[in-house]
């Protein structure tokens, strides 16, 4: 008999949702009317597939009684209640390493969107304003500038490598210094967000980062700024920011997450100096799918006996 999973949003490319169908008996719970009525469907479920911004919680684990491993989508585990599934010796696997080079090229993107005024400049032809001889104000260029990251681990140091061929100098700020990394440390954030022309935010989500880029950073970040966002909206004080952006204090934003997914502060809509996209710096067909691929390999090895190919941390 097929092992019963959970599975919390649709997966994509179209292929990992035919191979979970094709080896498990799915609950779509994305599909339910009724959660809680899907729910107690699912009682005999051993498995669960979610998100990085989905998790699953003390009380999702709860639901399900029968739960004895959980697949993550994702890299992010701050939606994930670690010390329950360890507690329930609930075994959680996650995706690491296969969305490094999405998420980078995604920075990348937008740094240079914002730098060079790309979205401001659509809407400026779009709109006709270019037709009735108005010129768009200049950008700048990323080349020898200094980008600080808040988190230096594979996709901060993937974000580095990619600007190093601008010239760029790269710092970054951890908790404690790395080794053997291209970067110059800063134990002071806001020392850090000084120095930047560009302060990309790459660290986990979670209590430990939630607000840690205040209004003290954006304001050392300053006038000619930019602050790019690529990891969770939690590390960002989006009243803070908004009221940065409102007084000139912080030049610009690119911001591809958000403290309340979908909802975004409505103070950011007008701005023309910040760009917004909906979560989606792993989403390329390559990095969905490899993702999707590592989901479906942990779920085997697991249903298997054997250890899963990337397990989470639980401590």
């Amino acid at each position: 008999m097929k092992p019963e999973v959970v599975v919390l949003s649709r997966l994509g490319p179209p292929p990992i949702m035919d191979a979970l169908e094709t080896a498990y008996r799915l609950h779509r719970l994305w599909e339910a009317g009724d959660r809680q009525k899907a729910l107690d469907a699912a009682s005999s479920a051993r498995g669960l597939v979610t998100t990085g911004s989905l998790g699953a919680d003390a009380a999702l684990m709860d639901a399900l009684p029968a739960l004895e491993m959980i697949s993550i989508n994702g890299v992010g585990l701050d939606a994930v209640d670690l010390p329950a599934a360890k507690a329930r010796g609930i075994s959680v696997g996650y995706t690491p390493g296969v969305l490094t080079e999405g998420v980078a090229d995604m920075a990348v993107a937008l740094i240079l969107a914002a730098s060079r005024k790309l979205v401001e400049g659509d809407r400026f032809v779009r709109e006709g304003t270019w037709a009735g001889g108005a010129k768009l104000s200049l950008g700048w260029s990323i080349r020898a500038k200094t980008v600080g990251f808040l988190g230096f681990g594979r996709i901060g140091r993937e974000i580095a490598k990619l600007l190093s061929v601008f010239g760029i100098t790269a710092l970054y700020h951890e908790p404690a210094p790395l080794e053997a990394v291209a970067a110059g440390y800063c134990d002071d954030l806001v020392g850090m967000a000084g120095e930047s022309d560009v302060l990309v935010v790459c660290c986990a989500g979670g209590s430990s980062t939630k607000d840690l880029i205040n209004a003290s950073v954006l304001t050392a970040l300053g006038p000619d700024g930019l602050l790019v966002n690529i990891a969770r909206g939690s590390v960002v004080c989006e009243a803070d920011l908004v009221a940065s952006l409102e007084a000139g204090q912080l030049g610009a934003a690119a911001l591809d997450v958000f403290a309340d997914e979908p909802k975004v502060p409505e103070a950011l809509l007008t701005m023309d100096n910040v760009i917004l996209t909906p979560h989606i710096a792993s989403g390329t067909t390559e990095t969905r799918m490899a993702m999707g691929q590592l989901v479906l390999a942990n779920l085997e090895a697991y249903f298997a006996g054997k250890p899963l190919i990337t397990p989470a941390p639980t401590s």
